[in-house]
């Protein structure tokens, strides 16, 4: 992956009456986080209302704002905007956002996030549509760590796997390329987080990755990342955990949680087991919708490939083919490759071919609210404002945001009892 340049020449569109000039990136992420934390450290942002008088017919923040996110996102409505100021309960930052799974969660809790940053521009449209602040880019560089607000709690992130997860480990293998620390251009982006605790000192740090970082290279890759954070004074605990307990998904992911131990003492721990599981869990069915469009169902030549497929494997007695979905069960775990062919998995469909999911299924297997298949409330339902493709990009490299808010509040709960 290469580093792209974050700040570049402000984008020319042209509309019916003129032509217009919508703010870079850099500048859209400066102005959204202002307006909605007022924080010092964006205050650069007041040089906005000169650079854009274009786009308002107001000298104000606010009123560029609104008419900026009504140019880029045609919309001003936002589903999941943060608390009301001075009714928050602690702040975090978003690292390695997505499409905001942590910032839902945490939300949820009363959480305030003060700062985000995500690489693609696609995952940066859904952001924005739906919690009001583009997030900032490449976190490696320190013009954007220069962004983070000096003081907030909670560190999160679930900072990119491909380098450990293994079907990531098995392709670079094969291409004989280097994976792990040794991943020059992904790898080392946990060294990033390891440089903000260091200089930020959060009261905790709340992680996720795959559930191979744990084996990873003999375990020397984790090994690493442990000694690194306990090396800094924080406690540091893991769990690997299934997501199958919060959605109808077996999806293992390895979670690691830390306070700083100068803040809560020698002796702090996370204990996992304090979190709490649904009583019930849920099938597929529960997020099917009734009514799909026909591109969803498989032609007939891609189903025909997937079975021969699937035959050939077999007879090598391998375990690869396509996932066949019992809607009174749960479904393997979607990847961010399944705009691909659907395959690992594909809904039975009676008298046709089987079908992929469409995005909003994809988004309610990952426990996001999606009007009407998870949540009654239309306006509380997540937006997908990018094509099917990116679409399953972005919720095949999502967490199970219902099991993030699970182990967020009894971090937040641990994070009350300061010494």
């Amino acid at each position: 992956m290469e580093v792209k340049a974050e700040l570049k020449a402000p984008e020319l569109k042209r509309n019916k009456t003129k032509l217009t000039i919508i703010p870079d990136d850099f500048d859209l992420a400066l102005l959204t986080h202002y307006h909605s934390t007022n924080e010092i450290v964006y205050s650069d942002a007041i040089n906005c209302l000169e650079k854009y008088a274009h786009l308002s017919d107001k000298s104000t923040i606010d009123s560029l704002y609104k008419n900026i996110q009504l140019a880029v996102s045609k919309s001003n409505t936002i589903p999941f905007p943060g608390p009301e100021p001075g009714t928050e309960k602690f702040t975090f930052i978003d690292l390695f956002a997505g499409i905001g799974g942590f910032r839902m969660a945490l939300q949820n809790l009363g959480g305030k996030c003060v700062f985000t940053s995500e690489w693609d521009k696609y995952s940066k449209q859904t952001y924005f549509a739906n919690y009001g602040d583009y997030p900032f880019g490449d976190i490696t560089r320190d013009e954007i760590k220069d962004h983070i607000p000096e003081t907030f709690d909670i560190l999160c992130g679930g900072f990119p796997c491909q380098p450990f997860s293994l079907a990531g480990v098995s392709k670079k293998n094969s291409l004989g390329k280097l994976h792990g620390f040794e991943d020059e251009k992904q790898g080392n982006l946990f060294f990033h987080i390891e440089d903000i605790i260091k200089t930020h000192r959060p009261k905790a740090f709340f992680l996720e990755n795959v559930k191979n970082l744990v084996s990873h290279d003999k375990g020397n890759t984790f090994r690493v990342i442990k000694e690194t954070l306990e090396s800094l004074n924080y406690s540091f605990d893991k769990q690997v955990i299934d997501g199958s307990a919060f959605v109808p998904q077996h999806r293992e992911r390895t979670f690691m949680v830390g306070f700083d131990k100068e803040v809560f003492g020698k002796d702090i721990k996370f204990d996992f087991k304090t979190v709490k599981y649904p009583k019930e869990k849920k099938a597929v069915k529960s997020i099917l919708q009734p009514d799909v469009a026909d591109k969803y169902t498989l032609t007939d030549h891609l189903w025909n490939y997937l079975n021969e497929y699937a035959k050939k494997h077999k007879e090598k007695g391998n375990g690869f083919g396509f996932g066949l979905v019992n809607p009174e069960s749960v479904t393997r775990t979607i990847s961010a490759r399944y705009h691909k062919d659907g395959s690992e998995i594909l809904i039975p469909q009676h008298g046709k071919n089987p079908r992929r999911l469409t995005p909003q299924e994809a988004a309610a297997l990952q426990g996001y609210p999606i009007y009407p298949i998870n949540t009654k409330n239309k306006k509380k339902s997540l937006k997908i404002p990018v094509s099917d493709t990116q679409a399953y990009r972005q919720f095949g490299n999502s967490v199970v945001m219902p099991l993030i808010q699970a182990v967020g509040e009894q971090v937040v709960n641990l994070m009350q009892f300061e010494v």
